[in-house]
Formats: structure tokens, C-alpha cells, sequence
């Protein structure tokens, strides 16, 4: 089994919200069949094996295309982008709104998608699921060569007909809190228009 396994904060920014469920829905390829929704445990291993796959091809511009759809079938990227603006989303106008949903996916592959090839020869085993109602957590163990292992745990969710990724914590580091940090004191400091126009400059 291989995995793409970059830093804390790059594997759940690349992993959880690069999407292109915020583009045009026709866009997006139908969700691949190697990929086994129904189950947690073999939902996160077969979908570890597709992201493998993508980054294998060896056209960077096309892994990003086609690491982008694969996660817009298998990531709650509405559920998560609506989570990491939560404090500011009844704040912000309609607009402003619909503005940060169309630069967050491009903003996400410009900062950390190049990064994700450094690691398409660490290695993730699943070490068990534990049901939690209509969701799931997944321990998983990485393994770089030459590092230390590191463990993951997937929560997943039932939404649809299937499960889907909802947040990753890493190494005990719960991420979508801390992208949510970081996402805060940005606009803290900067407004959300501004915050907007980086995304934007990023991508």
C-alpha cells in the first residue's frame, strides 16, 4: 500500500480541500470502482491506493487534475471549507461567500500540491476502524523511508450512498482545527476580502 504523506499541515490542506466539487458539477469523472465506499477501513486503504496512482503518472499538471476530481468524489469538501470559516461565515455577505468557495480549491493545489510528490513512496497500512454512529475513525500508520512512522486517523462519514473524509488527525494534531487557526488569524488581521485576494494570488 502507498501513500502521499506530506507535513502536518500540507497532508490535511491537500488532502482534505482540494476539490473540484466547487467547480462545475458536470466537470467532475464518475467516482472510480477500485475505491470502496461502503466500509471505513477499506474505504481509506482503496482510496490510499488511488491517490498513489495519480501521483505515479509522472505529468505533474495532470496528477493535479486528476488528484483534484479523485478527491472531489471522496472528500466532504463542502462540510470542511464551511468548517474552517465557521466563525466568519455569518459575518460574511453572500458574495463574499461564494468568492471564497471559488478560490479555496485553486489556492490549495498552487501552495501544497507539488509538495505531495516528495512523498509518493511512503507507505499507510490500516490498523483498525472504530464506528462512531454514521461515521467512522480509521487508524492508520505512515511510514516514509528513512523516517519514523506516524499515525493518522481518518474520520469518515456516511453522506449519500457512501463514506466520505471529513477532517485527519496526525500525529495527535486534530487539522482541520489548526487550518482553522491559521485561517482566523489571517482574517483577523488582514479582513476577508483580503484574505480572499491571497487565496487568489496563491492559486
Amino acid at each position: 500500500m502507498r501513500i502521499v504523506c506530506p507535513s502536518v499541515r500540507s497532508a490535511f490542506v491537500a488532502g482534505l480541500v482540494v476539490s473540484a466539487s466547487m467547480a462545475t458539477p458536470a466537470l467532475v469523472a464518475p467516482a472510480s470502482a477500485a475505491v470502496n465506499t461502503q466500509e471505513p477501513g477499506p474505504f481509506v486503504d482503496s482510496l490510499a491506493d488511488e491517490g498513489f496512482k495519480v501521483l505515479r503518472s509522472g505529468n505533474k499538471a495532470a496528477a493535479r487534475a486528476q488528484f483534484r476530481t479523485l478527491l472531489a468524489q471522496y472528500f466532504a469538501v463542502d462540510q470542511i471549507g464551511d468548517r474552517l470559516i465557521r466563525r466568519w461565515k455569518p459575518k460574511i455577505t453572500p458574495a463574499q461567500y461564494s468568492a471564497f468557495k471559488a478560490a479555496f480549491p485553486n489556492f490549495i493545489i498552487g501552495t501544497y500540491a507539488d509538495r505531495l510528490f516528495d512523498y509518493a513512496r511512503a507507505d499507510l497500512k490500516v490498523v483498525r476502524a472504530v464506528p462512531q454512529g454514521t461515521s467512522a475513525a480509521v487508524m492508520t500508520q505512515v511510514t516514509k523511508p528513512g523516517s519514523s512512522p506516524i499515525n493518522a486517523v481518518w474520520t469518515v462519514d456516511r453522506i449519500g450512498g457512501g463514506y466520505k473524509v471529513t477532517n485527519l488527525t496526525v500525529a495527535g494534531v486534530n487539522l482541520a482545527v489548526t487550518q482553522a487557526a491559521d485561517f482566523d488569524a489571517y482574517i483577523q488581521r488582514n479582513g476577508f476580502d483580503k484574505f480572499v485576494a491571497f487565496m487568489k494570488a496563491r492559486g
